[in-house]
């Protein structure tokens, strides 16, 4: 060592908070060797270490889903030790680039609803590690070098921890933000009915001639079934995952009132209303499947297009329409009016629909007969497709429809039986699903 780098590392350490960051000396050795270079030397094993240490002492990133584990939270740690590995070799600290990155990255932690403190105690950790892994190799006579290294860790956690609380309040802020609230209460007027125009001018929005009316039911994602895995944060990642997707497909400012498990959501459209048929059809069924595989989870979508004055009927009739589509085992996927007409209709109650619900009544009890024959119409008589979607044999799907047969009288494979068969399927669905609850 020089007797001007020893000169310049004396300085810093009499009178760190004067000569830091952009004055900062020569970077710290240890053991002879720069101490960015020791951890450029252990990057392929400081990474795994680091998360290691916070899957197992931070209980919030241990519930964390293994997917973003392994892709985001892992691409964050090596950044991180990255930055402080420059920290270290030139004494300057992030810059504006790096702390915005950081901020964000908070901002995510705090939509999913990771604690604050977990965020902050992962740079920590990461920080912490990197140190340990280099004063090791330290002997009796590095010590202003030790010294030095730890001044860079303070003031790089000092500053880090900054951003990080930053975007994390930020976000935390925006979510109860005046705008959010202003577009939530024109989301209310349009479903009460009435003129939303005063609600549309609060909310600095312009009023579409029309609003793509969206019913959705949300299955789980899979990590939200997972032992061990923090199911309100999988759930969080999922519904954001659907709000952006959603923002990034449509044209306008969509207006939704969504939860883990689904809810309304309306989409401007410069189009007219009109029926939900060809083109327009084909469009919306492909972002429903879209919007399912980004959020990776199984989406029923009831859907109906109508004017502003006209969403609060539209968000019944889809409301409805999507009651229907569950309750008669429809999949997944888009549905309409039009798709389920007779469901929708026997779902009226009417002496009609009572008395085709008791044309099923033979099979009370006996859940698998009624699944089957459902399963069977549904594949358009195909027997060993309906096999295949319902797990068993074909065999047994011929022996579980002669026994309906027996039972019922009625032939899911005879013409003049078969809309005998789906009427009373429907409206034995419907009734049961809207029959109230006597407890």
């Amino acid at each position: 060592m020089t007797a001007s780098n020893q000169a310049d590392r004396d300085t810093e350490l009499r009178d760190p908070v004067r000569h830091g960051p952009a004055g900062r000396g020569p970077a710290p050795r240890l053991g002879g060797v720069a101490v960015h270079e020791r951890l450029r030397a252990a990057a392929a094993v400081l990474a795994p270490a680091v998360m290691a240490r916070l899957v197992e002492q931070l209980p919030a990133y241990g519930a964390l889903p293994s997917e973003q584990l392994r892709g985001e939270v892992v691409r964050e740690v090596d950044r991180g030790i990255r930055a402080f590995t420059e920290t270290l070799r030139t004494g300057e600290l992030p810059g504006e680039g790096e702390l915005t990155r950081i901020s964000e990255s908070s901002a995510r932690r705090a939509d999913e609803g990771v604690p604050l403190e977990a965020v902050v105690g992962a740079y920590h950790f990461g920080a912490q590690e990197c140190a340990a892994r280099v004063l090791a190799a330290a002997g009796p006579d590095d010590l202003p070098d030790v010294l030095l290294v730890q001044y860079r860790l303070l003031d790089y956690l000092r500053l880090v921890s900054c951003a990080v609380a930053a975007g994390y309040v930020q976000e935390r802020q925006a979510a109860l933000g005046d705008e959010q609230v202003a577009r939530q209460a024109l989301l209310s007027r349009l479903l009460e009915g009435g003129d939303p125009q005063a609600a549309a001018d609060r909310a600095g929005l312009a009023l579409p001639p029309c609003f793509l009316v969206l019913g959705i039911t949300m299955g789980p994602h899979p990590d939200e079934l997972l032992p061990g895995v923090n199911h309100d944060v999988a759930a969080r990642r999922k519904l954001r995952r659907l709000r952006n997707e959603l923002r990034h497909r449509t044209k306008g400012d969509p207006l939704s009132a969504l939860s883990a498990t689904g809810g309304l959501v309306l989409i401007p459209s410069e189009a007219p209303p009109a029926d939900l048929a060809g083109p327009a059809r084909d469009r919306l069924a492909r972002l429903v499947e879209d919007l399912a595989r980004v959020c990776g989870a199984e989406l029923l979508v009831a859907a109906a297009a109508a004017a502003p004055d006209g969403v609060a009927a539209a968000a019944r009739l889809v409301g409805e329409v999507r009651e229907v589509a569950q309750a008669s085992g429809r999949g997944p996927g888009l549905h309409l009016l039009d798709d389920v007409l007779l469901e929708y209709q026997l779902s009226r109650p009417s002496p009609a629909r009572d008395r085709l619900a008791t044309l099923l009544a033979p099979l009370a009890g006996r859940p698998e007969l009624l699944d089957t024959l459902r399963t069977f119409l549904a594949c358009g008589l195909d027997r060993r497709q309906a096999a295949g979607r319902l797990q068993v044999h074909p065999n047994t799907v011929d022996y579980r429809l002669r026994k309906a047969t027996e039972l019922t009288g009625l032939d899911a494979a005879r013409g003049a039986d078969q809309l005998t068969l789906r009427a009373a399927l429907a409206a034995h669905d419907t009734a049961r699903h809207t029959a109230p609850d006597p407890g």
